[in-house]
């Protein structure tokens, strides 16, 4: 075959070291192998340093095999030397190639493999059961070798086909690699390798090939045998199938003419995963026990290779999920349930251009998550734009979102770009979306569903690339009920949701968040990392944060601020917390007893220190600035004179 000047002859990888790979074939030649010097090359222990190379004359491509230790297989047959058609298949190594001529990217065909309407026959066929295949015993084997040659030969074939697919770690790969070296022992027209999975009725992958007419002629394989094949646990085969009546009239068979069949059942760890099928036209040359044998053992090898390669896919995606977990950057804290679950969501829906709708309480880190899903996205390197839709007006809004011409208002000296415009092939992030005006909501969804938008005072519409990641502390469900909020806007929002847990569902990682906020805050006033006692850490994780995440930061950050001692202590937070985080059911009472007695120990201490609090710190353990403040928040002052404090009235 050869082509015009109009067409793109080229190689591309379809499986193997070589996927992804595109080979543009010139006038000269293209030597392939494992060495560096070739001009497609790939560390491949299953390929030889010059394996084959690739020529174009006049017109004409043709692929040559350099006596490779493995061999090159073109649609499943070992060559010396041919002539390539456009989308014929190339096994080197381990990769699989596909040649091309006409213009295009390479789309996977469907497969050319058919399961036939089930047909009953009646014939009884040759059987072959695992136990009683003598390639798959080594004494019964040994017995049999002084019988000939074709033993001999078809133990080195085993052995060969063994060596050749034990590296394969690509499925594709794999089966036609099979497939050409079945080719090369088995007498036959076609053959076919299907992986079926939990029933009978489907299978996962399949290839086929029919050596006559070619790749686009398809493959049918009677559905009744694969049934019995699977059934019986037992390799199959049927000869004479054209005058033997009660096999000549399933329909499957006697349109392809059929006279020879083999079916062998591949296993994994015992359960049969698939089948391996051959069939022969020609009545000269018809399968015999001997096949049978030889292909069991096929079978045998390649359901070892197939289980080996579902290990390494399985093992492949665990490090690909547990790399995910690991190198998911935020800045979140917390290891709770709760947690891990967001986490989880963020790590699934991050690469995608999705929607994203975060709900939850104020304070419980609607932003956080937004940054998380953006920063681990393919869109990390682009803008991330953040607006409060709460805190502008809505013609400020307006301006602010979608940005404005020249002259559209009073003050437009200039053209401005919105925040939309801005966050290109970024993220918005719109907070408290739930207080966007009507009017503005209309905009928004023009955006989510066109992609396009018009400045404020502009006619020309701007085609924008960007996700929209919404948050609220609000029912939308509820607000579009109401009317206060487009239900057409909402379900457009409403793709992915997630929802931000209050602190009090996930107290478990107070601590944890507490330790992150005395570094931060330490840091930040320059002064050594506190410790929180053991107090008020049980008050911190008993209180139950109204405020969420934001109320916790706001107490340390007070507490680092105003504490005078190398811990934090209960004294140092707020009294929000102190008077609320009671373990008793009679709070009140309880506090109010704490209360006086603290008075007491302050009023005894100043006492015994004629009214120098000074003094009555040490007498107390405490720092003079502890003691001042607890004096104050105990409702005590001090008189001028030094005498003892007195309750204020």
């Amino acid at each position: 075959m050869s082509f015009s000047s109009e067409q793109n002859p080229r190689l591309v990888g379809i499986a193997g070291p070589f996927k992804g790979k595109i080979l543009p074939i010139c006038a000269e030649a293209l030597p392939i192998g494992r060495d560096t010097s070739n001009a497609l090359w790939a560390t491949d222990p299953a390929m030889s340093r010059q394996h084959c190379v690739v020529r174009c004359e006049n017109g004409v491509v043709e692929i040559e095999d350099l006596g490779g230790r493995n061999g090159t297989f073109v649609n499943g047959c070992r060559i010396e030397k041919q002539q390539l058609q456009h989308g014929d298949r190339i096994s080197i190594g381990i990769s699989l190639l596909v040649f091309l001529t006409e213009p295009g990217e390479f789309e996977e065909e469907a497969s050319v493999v058919e399961l036939s309407e089930t047909e009953e026959f009646n014939v009884s066929p040759v059987l072959l059961r695992s136990e009683d295949a003598v390639y798959l015993h080594a004494d019964r084997l040994l017995a049999r070798v002084p019988e000939g040659d074709r033993l001999t030969r078809d133990l080195n074939t085993l052995l060969k086909i063994a060596n050749g697919i034990g590296s394969i770690r690509d499925r594709d790969a794999l089966e036609w690699q099979l497939l050409g070296m079945v080719f090369d022992v088995v007498p036959a027209d076609r053959a076919a390798i299907l992986q079926i999975r939990k029933d009978e009725e489907n299978f996962e992958s399949a290839i086929a090939w029919d050596r006559v007419m070619g790749p686009k002629e398809p493959v049918r394989v009677p559905r009744t045998i694969v049934q019995r094949v699977l059934r019986e646990r037992a390799g199959l085969m049927l000869n004479d199938v054209d005058t033997n009546s009660s096999v000549s009239g399933v329909h499957t068979l006697a349109q392809a003419k059929v006279q020879s069949l083999l079916c062998v059942p591949i296993f994994e760890r015992e359960v049969p995963a698939g089948i391996i099928y051959l069939d022969r036209r020609d009545r000269a040359h018809l399968f015999d026990s001997n096949h049978l044998q030889f292909m069991t053992g096929v079978a045998n090898l390649a359901g070892l290779a197939l289980e080996n390669i579902r290990h390494w896919e399985g093992l492949q995606e665990e490090n690909r999920r547990l790399r995910t977990e690991i190198e998911l950057d935020h800045d979140m804290v917390g290891t709770s349930p709760r947690i891990r679950e967001i986490l989880g969501v963020i790590q699934r829906v991050a690469p995608t251009s999705s929607t994203v709708l975060i709900q939850g309480e104020s304070g419980t880190g609607k932003e956080l998550v937004a940054r998380a899903i953006h920063g681990n996205s393919p869109r990390a390197e682009c803008p991330f734009v953040a607006i409060n839709c709460a805190a502008l007006t809505e013609s400020l809004l307006e301006s602010e979102l979608f940005g404005y011409e020249k002259g559209a208002f009073t003050g437009a000296f200039g053209q401005k770009k919105g925040k939309i415009e801005v966050a290109e092939e970024g993220t918005l992030f719109l907070d408290e979306i739930s207080e966007l005006a009507l009017g503005l909501q209309a905009k928004l969804l023009r955006v989510l569903q066109e992609r396009e938008f018009e400045r404020v005072g502009g006619t020309r519409p701007i085609k924008v690339d960007v996700r929209v990641i919404a948050a609220t502390n609000k029912s939308l469900a509820e607000a579009a009920q109401a009317g206060s909020f487009r239900s057409d806007l909402f379900y457009r929002l409403n793709v992915v949701t997630i929802t931000t847990p209050p602190l009090r569902e996930r107290r478990e990682d107070i601590p944890a968040l507490a330790e992150s906020f005395l570094r931060k805050f330490s840091k930040k006033c320059n002064i050594r990392k506190k410790c929180i006692c053991a107090e008020a850490q049980s008050l911190l994780s008993r209180y139950d944060w109204p405020g969420n995440v934001r109320e916790l930061e706001n107490a340390i950050e007070r507490a680092v601020v105003l504490g005078a001692t190398e811990d934090v202590l209960p004294e140092d937070l707020p009294d929000s917390i102190l008077e609320t985080s009671s373990p008793s059911a009679s709070g009140t009472k309880y506090l109010g007893a704490l209360k006086e007695n603290k008075k007491q120990l302050v009023l005894q201490a100043l006492e015994q220190a004629n009214g120098y609090y000074v003094d009555a710190a040490k007498i107390l353990g405490l720092h003079p600035n502890s003691l001042l403040r607890l004096i104050r928040n105990l409702g005590l002052k001090a008189n001028k004179s030094g005498a003892p404090p007195n309750a204020v009235d």
